[in-house]
C-alpha cells in the first residue's frame, strides 16, 4: 500500500493509540469500582464473608470509599477536559454571499482532491494557512454561527439525506449530520496570500491543506484530535487556577481551588506525556496523506507558489515592524495593510535582483478578486492585526483611529518625528541631578524658562563635557545615558497610561472578558497578543528621537518632507528623494558625541540647525 491511503492508515493506527491511553485511564479509573462491586456482590450472594464476616465488611467499605473517591476524582478531571476551552485563532470569518468564487474555488478544490469541503473559510493576519476544528460546544453559540459560512450545506440535494449525482462518496459526512461523523474543520488563509498571489497560485498553495479534511473527519482520528486539545486546555485552566469568578475569592475556596486544579492539571500532563509521540506521529501522518493526495493538483504550479509564500512573509514582516508599528505606537492603524504588502513587495522586488520577474504576475488575476468586498475584509483583517501584534482596541475610537496610505506620511510621520521631538525637548528642560539616577523616583521638575526647540541645542548637549562618568550604559558617552534614561522613563509612562485607557475601554464595552487571569493581554478570552518586537533599549530611544529632531528641522528649514517607505516605514523626502543616509552620522552624534558627521549632513542639506522647530 502507498500513496496517501499508506498514510491515512498511519494516522489512523497512531489515533486509535491515542484513544487506547485514554481508554486505559478510563479502566485505571473504573478498577477501584469494579473491585468495590465484586465485594459488594459477594457478599450479598453470600460467597464472601463466612467465618471472617467482620474483616470483610471492613474491607468492603474501605475499597467502596476508596472507589466513589476515585470515581469522583475522575469525574471532576473529566469535566474540566470536557469543558475546558481549546486555544483558537482569532480570525475574520469570510461567509459565502461575501465571496461566493472564493468558496466555489475550495469547492471544486475539494471535489478534485475527493474529500470534503471545509465548513467555513476565515482570514487570519500572518503568512500561513491550515484547518481549525470548530467543533467544541463552547463554540457552538453566536460566534460559531456567525463564523459558519455555507460551503457545502447549501449543496443540490436530490431528496431528504440524499447526495446528488457525481458528487464524491466523502460529501456524505456533509449530508447526513445526523449520522453524528465530525463536521469538517475551518479552513484559514492567510491574508497576504490573497493579495499577493494569483488565483492560479493560491489554488495550489492550498491544495494540500484542503486535503487535510479526509483525514480531519474520520471518527478515530477527530476523537483523538479531540482528546488531545481537551488535555491541552484542562493544564491551561489549572495552570491559571481554573476560571476566576467575579470579585475576589474567599481565602477557603482560594485554598480548595489550588490544590484541586493542581490535581487536574498533573494528570492532564500526565495523559499528555504518555499520548504525546502517538499524536505527533498522527499529525506527521495526516500531513504527509494529505500532501501525497494533493500531488495531482498543479503540482508544478504549486513549488512556485511556495516561492511566493517565503517572499510573502518577507514583505509582511518588514511592512508590520517598520509601517505598522509606529502608527500603531500613535493610537493610529493602517487599514489596508493587505493592499500596503503589495506595495511593499513590487518595491522589494524593485530593490531585489532575486526577485526580478516577479512584478510581472501583477497582470494577471489576484486571489483578492475573489472577494466581493475586498476592501472591508483588507480593513477587519488590519483592525485585528493591530489587536494581535501591537494589542489594541477591538474597536475603532478618538484615540484608536484607522489612517489611509495617502495620508500616512502627514498623519503618522510628521506627527511621529514631532512627538518624539517634543518629548526630547522636554527631557532637556529638566534639571539635571548628576548625583540621583535618572529614573529613580518622581521626574525633575522642569525648568522656570525652557529654552527654544532647536536641534543645535540637541548638539551641543550631547557634545557636551559630561558631568558623570565618561562612558555610560548601551556604549554612550557623555550625557547621552542620562537622556537616554530619561527617554526610558517618559516612553515606559506614556505606554503605561495607554495601556490603562485601552483597559478602561475594553471593559466598558466588551460584552465579557477581555483579559485573563493576572491582567494577562488575552484577545477575546482564549488567544495571547504576540509583540512584534522587544522593547526598544535606551540607546535606540536616543537614536529615534535625535533622528526625529533632525528630520523636523529639515522640514520647517529645508524645505523636506515626510514620506514612506514600504519597506523601511517613516522616510525623508528632499527634492522628491528619500535620504537614507542620515543613521550613521545620527549614531556618530549618539554613541560618540561627534557632530562633524552629521553637521556636514546638515549643511550638505541644506538645514539650519539655530532656528526652532515646530513641535506638536
Amino acid at each position: 500500500m502507498a500513496g496517501p491511503e499508506a498514510g491515512a492508515l498511519e494516522a489512523r493506527v497512531r489515533a486509535l493509540a491515542v484513544l487506547r491511553i485514554r481508554s486505559a485511564a478510563l479502566a485505571v479509573a473504573l478498577l477501584p469500582a469494579a473491585a468495590a462491586v465484586v465485594l459488594l456482590a459477594g457478599s450479598a450472594s453470600g460467597r464472601i464473608g463466612g467465618s471472617h464476616g467482620q474483616g470483610w465488611t471492613a474491607l468492603r467499605w474501605v475499597v467502596t470509599g476508596g472507589a466513589l473517591l476515585v470515581l469522583l476524582l475522575a469525574a471532576a478531571v473529566a469535566a474540566v477536559v470536557v469543558r475546558a476551552k481549546p486555544a483558537l485563532t482569532p480570525t475574520v470569518p469570510i461567509a459565502e454571499e461575501t465571496a461566493p468564487d472564493l468558496y466555489q474555488l475550495v469547492r471544486d478544490l475539494a471535489e478534485r482532491l475527493e474529500v470534503p469541503a471545509p465548513s467555513a473559510i476565515a482570514l487570519t493576519p500572518d503568512c500561513d494557512s491550515w484547518l481549525e476544528d470548530r467543533t467544541h460546544p463552547a463554540y457552538a453559540g453566536r460566534r460559531e454561527r456567525r463564523d459558519r459560512g455555507a460551503l457545502a450545506v447549501e449543496e443540490p440535494r436530490t431528496g431528504r439525506g440524499a447526495r446528488a449525482p457525481g458528487r464524491p462518496a466523502a460529501d456524505r459526512v456533509v449530508d447526513r449530520p445526523e449520522r453524528r461523523v465530525p463536521r469538517a474543520p475551518v479552513l484559514v488563509i492567510g491574508s497576504p496570500f490573497l493579495w499577493w498571489m494569483r488565483v492560479a497560485e493560491l489554488r495550489a498553495l492550498l491544495a494540500p491543506v484542503v486535503a487535510g479534511t479526509g483525514p480531519s473527519v474520520h471518527p478515530d482520528i477527530a476523537s483523538a484530535r479531540r482528546f488531545v486539545r481537551g488535555l491541552d486546555a484542562a493544564v491551561a485552566v489549572a495552570a491559571r487556577g481554573g476560571e476566576p469568578s467575579s470579585g475576589p475569592a474567599p481565602v477557603l475556596v482560594a485554598a480548595v481551588r489550588r490544590p484541586a486544579f493542581g490535581f487536574v492539571g498533573w494528570v492532564a500532563r500526565l495523559l499528555l506525556r504518555g499520548c504525546r509521540d502517538h499524536a505527533a506521529q498522527m499529525e506527521r501522518a495526516v500531513a504527509a496523506a494529505a500532501s501525497e493526495r494533493a500531488q495531482s493538483v498543479d503540482y508544478g504550479l504549486r513549488i512556485v507558489a511556495q516561492e511566493q509564500v517565503g517572499l510573502a512573509y518577507a514583505g509582511w514582516d518588514r511592512l508590520l515592524t517598520r509601517v505598522a508599528l509606529p502608527a500603531w505606537r500613535m493610537g493610529r492603524w493602517p487599514s489596508r495593510l493587505d493592499a500596503g504588502v503589495v506595495s511593499a513587495l513590487t518595491e522589494l522586488s524593485r530593490r531585489d535582483r532575486l526577485a526580478e520577474g516577479f512584478t510581472s504576475r501583477l497582470s494577471e488575476r489576484p486571489a483578492c478578486d475573489l472577494l466581493e468586498e475586498p476592501g472591508a475584509m483588507d480593513e477587519a483583517t488590519s483592525l485585528l492585526a493591530a489587536r494581535l501584534f501591537h494589542g489594541g482596541p477591538s474597536e475603532p475610537g478618538p484615540d484608536w483611529s484607522p489612517v489611509d496610505w495617502d495620508t500616512y506620511p502627514e498623519e503618522v510621520v510628521d506627527r511621529k518625528w514631532r512627538q518624539e521631538a517634543a518629548r526630547l525637548n522636554r527631557v532637556l528642560d529638566e534639571r539635571d541631578d548628576a548625583h540621583d539616577p535618572a529614573g529613580a523616583g518622581p521626574a525633575p521638575a522642569p525648568v522656570s524658562a525652557p529654552e527654544p526647540p532647536t536641534l543645535a541645542r540637541v548638539i551641543d548637549r550631547l557634545t557636551a563635557d559630561p558631568a558623570g562618568p565618561a562612558d555610560g550604559p548601551d556604549g554612550l558617552d557623555g550625557d547621552a545615558p542620562r537622556l537616554a534614561a530619561r527617554l526610558s522613563v517618559e516612553v515606559a509612562r506614556e505606554e503605561a497610561a495607554a495601556t490603562r485607557a485601552h483597559g478602561r475601554d475594553r471593559a466598558a464595552g466588551a460584552e465579557g472578558p477581555t483579559a485573563g487571569p493576572g491582567g494577562d493581554p488575552w484577545i477575546d478570552g482564549f488567544a495571547p497578543v504576540f509583540p512584534l518586537q522587544p522593547p526598544r533599549t535606551g540607546r535606540e530611544l536616543l537614536a529615534d528621537h535625535v533622528t526625529a529632531m533632525v528630520c523636523c528641522a529639515a522640514v520647517d528649514t529645508a524645505g523636506a518632507a515626510p514620506g514612506l517607505d514600504w519597506l523601511d516605514g517613516p522616510a525623508l523626502l528632499v527634492g522628491g528623494r528619500r535620504r537614507a543616509d542620515l543613521a550613521r552620522p545620527v549614531l556618530s552624534l549618539v554613541e560618540d558625541g561627534d557632530d562633524g558627521p552629521l553637521r556636514a549632513w546638515l549643511g550638505e542639506v541644506g538645514v539650519r540647525p539655530e532656528k526652532p522647530v515646530r513641535l506638536v
